[in-house]
């Protein structure tokens, strides 16, 4: 794996911009994949890691860029816990830690740096040289992962009575007999517009 600082350019490059959430996400994943592990996710591992995520923040960006792992590729998983942590996993082995960002560590930057007047500064200085025992917890966890979130192809594709358009990997829901997506279930992020 790439060093931190290397691993941080990458961050930047993809996300556009370097933040604490930035500093946070590398270290996160740095520390996920060692502890499972993982020592290349871009290369000879990258059929092994399945990384799960509790946020859709800037951290979020920085553990795609360490991992590799897509949600194209179904190989990341996202989970909207508004939680700064992740979960890591081994496929080949099964082993998988949760890594979650300490609050406490905001105040490590506070006592790590106070002469820097700009707490986001403080942040993204002291995330980069604070040991990970300030920043994160690390639990060992199992995760069960059903056959039709695995990667690959899809398990299964059926049609909306409702609407007509395909689903995948059992994402339909049946009622009254008839099978839904999940938007004519009335489970919709949308709402649709009288056509013209």
């Amino acid at each position: 794996m790439e060093t931190l600082e290397q691993l941080l350019n990458l961050a930047e490059q993809s996300h556009g911009h370097m933040c604490s959430g930035q500093v946070l996400g590398v270290r996160m994943a740095m520390l996920g994949c060692h502890s499972i592990g993982i020592d290349d996710p871009h290369g000879a591992d990258r059929k092994k890691l399945l990384v799960f995520v509790e946020i859709d923040r800037c951290a979020a960006d920085a553990i795609n860029t360490v991992t590799g792992c897509r949600l194209g590729k179904r190989t990341l998983k996202y989970y909207d816990y508004g939680k700064l942590a992740a979960t890591f996993l081994n496929t080949k082995t099964g082993e998988a830690v949760r890594v979650v960002a300490l609050d406490t560590s905001r105040d490590a930057a506070d006592h790590a740096f106070p002469e820097v007047q700009n707490k986001y500064d403080r942040q993204l200085r002291a995330y980069k040289l604070l040991p990970d025992e300030e920043l994160f917890k690390l639990e060992r966890v199992t995760v069960s992962v059903p056959l039709e979130d695995q990667p690959g192809r899809p398990v299964s594709r059926v049609l909306c009575d409702e609407c007509g358009e395909g689903v995948n990997d059992r994402r339909e829901v049946v009622r009254d007999g008839r099978t839904l997506c999940r938007a004519c279930a009335g489970d919709s992020y949308y709402k649709k517009l009288s056509q013209p």
